[in-house]
């Protein structure tokens, strides 16, 4: 039986490990491209170790997709809390989260839409996390919308997620210079907001 967690709910030291290690190398390289054995070195455990803290190589994806998506909430509500007050300014401030995202070490773009291309199966147990990941975003950009009185505030999610999901398209590619920059003002239109986003 897997057991990833202590009773404490935190990751063990070989788990968490591990699950650091694997998260560098799936999205460096690619989740198909690395095998457990090569995780199990990298991370300096056994094979055996890290099928008892994970149980699978299915189940370690959805682990790092899991971590991953933890991260980029409290990334970006962070952020957000920082940089931004009112309602509006969070939906055009999660822009900047973004691009300031993709400078620390993310280059190689969305790590949900590459798993999604990779894991063609569609029972295997992390496209439910990549789904949901996806819905949570468009999701939250939903509810800052209506609390900034939007037109048309689901329409308003739509479009914004949208303009997310180019971003980090159009920016791992290196095609458009300062991407979340333009982004940005195209969502101060949607909102009928003004921004000098440099």
């Amino acid at each position: 039986m897997p057991r990833p967690r202590t009773p404490e709910g935190e990751l063990t030291p070989a788990a968490k490990r591990i699950l650091v290690t694997a998260g560098e190398l799936f999205y460096e390289q690619g989740i198909n491209a690395i095998g457990v054995e090569a995780v199990a070195e990298a991370a300096g455990v056994t094979k055996k170790t890290l099928y008892d803290r994970f149980g699978s190589k299915d189940q370690l994806i959805v682990a790092y997709l899991r971590d991953r998506d933890q991260r980029w909430r409290k990334w970006w509500q962070e952020h957000l809390e920082q940089h931004a007050t009112t309602p509006s300014e969070k939906l055009l401030a999660t822009f900047d989260a973004l691009a300031e995202w993709m400078r620390h070490n993310h280059p190689r773009g969305c790590a949900f839409v590459n798993a999604h291309a990779e894991l063609a199966d569609t029972d295997h147990p992390a496209r439910a996390v990549i789904t949901e990941h996806k819905h949570w975003v468009r999701n939250h950009l939903a509810s800052l919308a209506h609390e900034a009185d939007a037109p048309e505030p689901e329409r308003v999610a739509d479009e914004l997620t949208i303009l997310l999901e180019g971003v980090t398209v159009v920016q791992s590619l290196s095609v458009i210079e300062q991407a979340a920059d333009s982004a940005k003002r195209l969502a101060a239109r949607a909102l009928d907001l003004e921004t000098t986003a440099d």
